[in-house]
């Protein structure tokens, strides 16, 4: 179902009176027909394959997915300033949609093994290096937002043991860096005092409990004023520009938040039941850059409306769900793991997508599972959700 929307809505945004056929193969529509079918085929043969394989071959994988992500970065094909293709004749192949699914068999594999305590130090550092190498190789390239989509597997850890801590301190450490950027550092940091003051007042007072605020208000402070010269040296002149628009320090409506502007624009336009399948005024004049691949859900909105645009969140939101619960009826922790690994991604690349279309994420490039033009992507979240697929109909067995 989501595929079928996904390349009726590829046909609306990229329209050509010239080309009307939608199965005309020099149009995207055409291709991602093709793209499709591929998909079907490639979705077919990982039912055939023995489900014990992807446990016993996760490694090999792994590795062949570094061996490509350090091969692009040499001899890839550098578009839009990202260095992240292989051009093979006309088709273009990102290796890092595939590293995705590998980094998950991997995760499952290791987290699945004996004597792995995700509250011991030596089985989180094994972790982050297996979610991190690829993470940092795709950051290279540069591609933020690929790269990030590989934080999302702490959901997997939370699932497996992590202590609650770490989200906590993930999401302490999220808030500091959006209030840094929107305050002066030293505002930031008396505010976070104040926090800690009250704190400690409220708490039993001991030399312990003193030692402790004053060890969260140094690393709160370091972090803190850290935050301008990670932003300033570490991000893209554009992903700033983007972030800024985002959260409200600079107005760029022609420039940085343009696409955003047009988006919403084309969401708001539909109203409740849309304008009607190829009627959207927004995807015909091309004022929505993008649009047949990571902002095709404003094509949802403009032409289906907000009906149309609930279904497709319904939609994805049930497929989530049911990942989750064919992951708790597994019997073997492998299958368990990998199938939190692939609701974990799906999960992100839904909200990011969907968030940055609307106005309520920074743009970074990622595209909407199933729906989004592209071969490479279409491919990879076949494989991701099909393996999961092939592991639940054999969870009866004796992995």
């Amino acid at each position: 179902m989501l595929v079928l929307i996904g390349w009726l809505s590829i046909y609306s945004a990229i329209y050509d009176e010239a080309h009307r056929g939608i199965f005309d193969l020099s149009q995207r529509y055409g291709k991602q027909l093709l793209w499709i079918a591929a998909a079907f085929i490639i979705a077919f043969a990982i039912l055939l394959i023995d489900a014990k394989l992807f446990s016993a071959f996760s490694y090999l994988l792994y590795v062949i997915g570094i061996i490509l992500l350090l091969a692009v970065l040499v001899i890839g094909t550098k578009i839009s300033g990202s260095r992240s293709w292989f051009q093979i004749g006309g088709f273009g192949l990102q290796p890092s949609e595939f590293a995705k699914f590998t980094c998950a068999l991997v995760l499952a594999k290791f987290l699945s093994g004996q004597n792995v305590n995700l509250r011991r130090f030596n089985s989180l550092f094994k972790v982050g290096l297996i979610i991190s190498i690829p993470a940092i190789l795709i950051l290279l390239q540069p591609e933020t937002g690929s790269a990030l989509v590989f934080s999302s597997l702490i959901i997997v850890l939370y699932r497996e043991g992590l202590s609650s801590k770490f989200l906590i301190f993930g999401a302490f450490a999220v808030i500091l860096f959006i209030t840094t950027l929107l305050l002066h550092a030293y505002i930031v940091i008396a505010i976070l005092s104040g926090i800690l003051i009250l704190f400690y007042l409220r708490i039993r007072k001991s030399k312990r409990s003193i030692l402790a605020v004053l060890l969260i208000l140094l690393v709160g402070s370091t972090y803190i004023l850290s935050v301008d010269y990670a932003f300033d040296n570490i991000l893209e002149p554009h992903q700033k520009k983007r972030i800024n628009v985002l959260i409200g320090k600079e107005s760029d409506p022609k420039g940085a938040g343009y696409n955003v502007n047009q988006s919403k624009i084309a969401i708001g336009s539909g109203g409740f039941f849309g304008k009607g399948f190829l009627k959207g005024t927004q995807t015909k004049f091309n004022f929505v850059p993008e649009q047949s691949t990571d902002f095709i859900f404003c094509t949802v909105g403009e032409e289906w409306g907000l009906f149309g645009s609930a279904v497709l969140v319904s939609l994805f939101i049930w497929l989530i769900i049911r990942l989750i619960i064919l992951a708790e009826r597994q019997r073997s922790a492998f299958s368990r793991i990998y199938g939190y690994g692939v609701a974990s991604i799906l999960f992100f690349h839904f909200v990011v997508n969907i968030g940055m279309t609307i106005g309520l994420a920074p743009i970074i490039g990622i595209p909407l599972p199933f729906l989004s033009y592209g071969g490479s992507s279409l491919w990879a979240f076949t494989i991701l959700l099909f393996i999961f697929i092939r592991q639940d109909a054999s969870r009866l067995e004796n992995l």
